[in-house]
């Protein structure tokens, strides 16, 4: 016995050592992708420019005449901050996910939150001219309420009949999702004009070109908390893990846990949408890919999660503005190109070492 509990000691302490380096790697990758991303552009800017721009902008200055300050510090610094915020946000919403329906494969695109986002967002986008929103509500508002509409039904569904088991939610979440999506369809072919219409299909794809300053401290403020949210249900996590008996035996109350869960989902998964469109593939990929590297412990896996789903979507979203000389690709083009070979090949290694 107490061979065995040094041995599991010592693979914890190996785990915990393993989560450190890969913070640290992480956390040098992600500032080096955001100095990329600020200074590289279908616009050249010279690298000094660069420089003087960021610096004008941290000091609070305003723009000198003549200078790129409008495209580096009004453009591609906040655009590279929220693709850092996003893919953190995604990182997360993947963790939790595929926790709660104990799969990893699983994202939030299969519980149907995503779709009811969109469908919010594509009803503020078409309905309401762009602008105020349908009903007065801006994009944000009407995703996370298309993200929380999508929720309830689900819930709903999957504890009809008074018992609840990850596949029900799998399936209810599946249907409402592509039930959505067709209302989502529908309001497309609505838009009042082509160039409309474009704008929305882009949006659908995942595009971060409306980035601003201001559109910042909301997604920012609901990935922090959502991680310390789930950075305090770690343990309750990892005893989901193991299925709901044995987790009630430990003291979780699994129903409370997974409505919380699907809660916190929602919510941030409706607030990324709102700013960064449907972005597919960061959630279902960046936990497998941490878990493998960390372990399964939550409380390694969930900062591991942010920190590469972070450089991952500011690497993409580069790519996506410079691949084409004169035209942009969308986000979630880019995230299923590298992305779904890299899945494959990774789990192509995992079936060959059983």
């Amino acid at each position: 016995m107490a061979a065995l509990t040094a041995a599991a000691g010592g693979r914890e302490r190996g785990a915990g050592v393993r989560a450190g380096w890969a913070g640290a790697v992480l956390g040098a990758a992600l500032l080096a992708a955001l100095v990329a991303s600020v200074c590289l552009g279908s616009s050249g800017v010279p690298l000094g420019e660069v420089w003087s721009a960021v610096s004008r902008g941290l000091r609070g200055a305003r723009p000198a005449p003549g200078t790129h300050d409008l495209i580096v510090w009004q453009l591609r610094v906040p655009r590279a901050l929220l693709a850092a915020v996003v893919g953190a946000g995604l990182g997360l919403v993947g963790t939790a996910v595929q926790a709660l329906v104990r799969n990893p494969l699983a994202d939030p695109y299969l519980l149907g939150i995503s779709s009811g986002a969109s469908l919010g967002a594509v009803a503020a986008i078409v309905l309401g001219a762009g602008t105020g929103g349908l009903l007065g509500l801006g994009l944000s508002t009407a995703a996370f309420a298309g993200a929380l509409l999508s929720f309830a039904l689900v819930w709903t569904l999957a504890r009809r009949g008074g018992g609840f088991s990850p596949l029900r939610l799998v399936l209810a979440g599946v249907g409402i999702g592509q039930f959505l999506s067709g209302f989502t369809h529908y309001l497309v072919l609505r838009a009042g004009d082509e160039q409309q219409t474009h704008g929305v299909l882009f949006w659908l794809m995942g595009s971060l070109g409306g980035a601003q300053w201001a559109t910042l401290a909301v997604p920012a403020a609901a990935v922090v908390l959502g991680l310390l949210v789930l950075l305090g249900r770690a343990r309750a996590l990892d005893a989901m893990l193991l299925g709901d008996e044995t987790a009630a035996g430990l003291g979780v109350e699994v129903t409370r846990l997974r409505r919380e869960l699907f809660v916190v989902t929602s919510v941030l998964t409706g607030v990324l949408v709102s700013v960064s469109g449907a972005i597919g593939f960061v959630g279902l990929m960046v936990p497998h890919v941490c878990r493998m590297v960390v372990g399964g412990a939550h409380r390694r896996l969930l900062p591991v999660a942010a920190l590469f789903g972070a450089v991952l979507l500011v690497v993409v979203d580069l790519v996506a503005r410079t691949a084409l000389p004169d035209q942009e690709l969308p986000v979630g083009v880019v995230t299923a190109l590298i992305g779904a070979p890299t899945l494959l090949y990774l789990l192509d290694r995992r079936l060959e070492r059983g």
